[in-house]
């Protein structure tokens, strides 16, 4: 991604926020490239529905619209990769 020339910070916190108050929710983001995709990481035995709700959570709380669950633990990367539209 660097070369490419694209921004992509990581470890964003996730802060929740309820009638005008803000909570910090200890919850990170992997990756948000371009201000727009979300990314999670994972290096686990297979994906759960948990890991697809929780990227789900994540884009809606920072209202982006497209996010990519990518397990690592797996034979053929192309099968660990999900996408996921919110």
């Amino acid at each position: 991604m660097d070369r490419a020339g694209l921004k992509y910070p990581r470890q964003l916190i996730v802060p929740i926020q309820y009638d005008k108050i803000t909570i910090e929710s200890g919850s990170r983001l992997d990756f948000v490239v371009e201000s727009s995709v979300v990314f999670e990481l994972k290096a686990i035995e297979k994906l759960l529905p948990i890991h697809e709700a929780r990227l789900l959570t994540y884009l809606r709380l920072t209202q982006k619209r497209l996010g990519f669950l990518i397990n690592f633990n797996v034979v053929l990367l192309k099968e660990g990769i999900r996408r996921l539209v919110n």
